[in-house]
């Protein structure tokens, strides 16, 4: 039986989501304590809507798990897990819903889009230390105008590889379809981007390269000029992965979860597309 996980943690003290050996990631902590809970005499195993980075933290994060069994006769059910791992869990990590997973949902592959948020401050306004770990802090003033006129050069389906980390045999085509920034009265920019995936590293990339154009290190041109190259550009900054949140994961309706998986699963390319 599958089951679907909804989360939330605080990805200061983690080195990512997935397993490492030698560190303390949010998988690793995950299916220990679920594979104690659940007394299985094999470790769980969890798959992941979207994998984060170090310092990376997430509000709406889900994952899939397949347990070897069915609730009842002495078996625990999803919301009995939910409650055990409250109990155990450490504190920066908690699982807000255990539920049945409907027939055809893969936490991966089923997706049609994650929204992540980019928090940062620049030098014009003074950062809450109670919010450091979380917002990011830049050293220059950031046109949030101008940053936001910047945005097209990077919206629609395209190949991002000039903003993702390589890595064999994968695609670095996606499809941007939300990229946009606001700013908060206490000063902290908070940009959205929601896409059908991202490749490691292409959230931080495409915000440093934007902070650049709005901080006015970079121009337009520049933007449009590093968005056609077809492999990782060296001149963008990767922004630090405290200042990033995953905030939600969309799935579709249950009757098209099977066909979303499969198509996410093939190697896409733009004439495909």
């Amino acid at each position: 039986m599958r089951w679907r996980l909804d989360l939330a943690y605080d990805g200061t003290d983690f080195r990512g989501w997935a397993t490492q050996p030698g560190f303390r990631t949010v998988q690793e902590v995950l299916e220990f304590h679920i594979t104690q809970v659940l007394r299985l005499k094999t470790p769980a195993r969890l798959v992941v809507a979207g994998r984060t980075d170090a310092a990376v933290h997430a509000r709406g994060q889900v994952c899939h798990l397949d347990v070897p069994f069915t609730p009842g006769d002495g078996n625990p059910s999803p919301e009995e897990l939910q409650r055990l791992l409250r109990r155990v869990l450490p504190r920066d990590v908690v699982v807000k819903s255990v539920r049945q997973a409907p027939e055809g949902f893969e936490a991966r592959f089923s997706a049609i889009w994650r929204r992540y948020c980019y928090r940062l401050i620049d030098s014009e306004h003074i950062l809450d230390p109670l919010y450091r770990r979380h917002i990011a802090a830049v050293r220059h003033p950031v046109d949030v105008d101008v940053l936001n006129a910047s945005t097209p050069s990077l919206m629609g389906l395209r190949d991002f590889a000039a903003f993702c980390k390589p890595r064999d045999g994968a695609t670095t085509i996606r499809d941007l379809s939300e990229l946009s920034a606001t700013q908060r009265p206490d000063g902290v920019i908070e940009i959205h981007l929601l896409a059908d995936a991202f490749c490691r590293s292409m959230v931080r990339s495409v915000v440093g390269a934007l902070v650049a154009v709005g901080g006015g290190r970079r121009d337009r041109d520049w933007l449009d000029a590093v968005a056609q190259s077809p492999q990782r550009h060296h001149q963008i900054l990767v922004m630090p992965g405290h200042g990033l949140t995953l905030e939600e994961v969309g799935y579709p309706t249950d009757d098209g979860l099977a066909a979303r998986a499969e198509f996410a699963r093939s190697r896409r390319s733009l004439e495909e597309s």
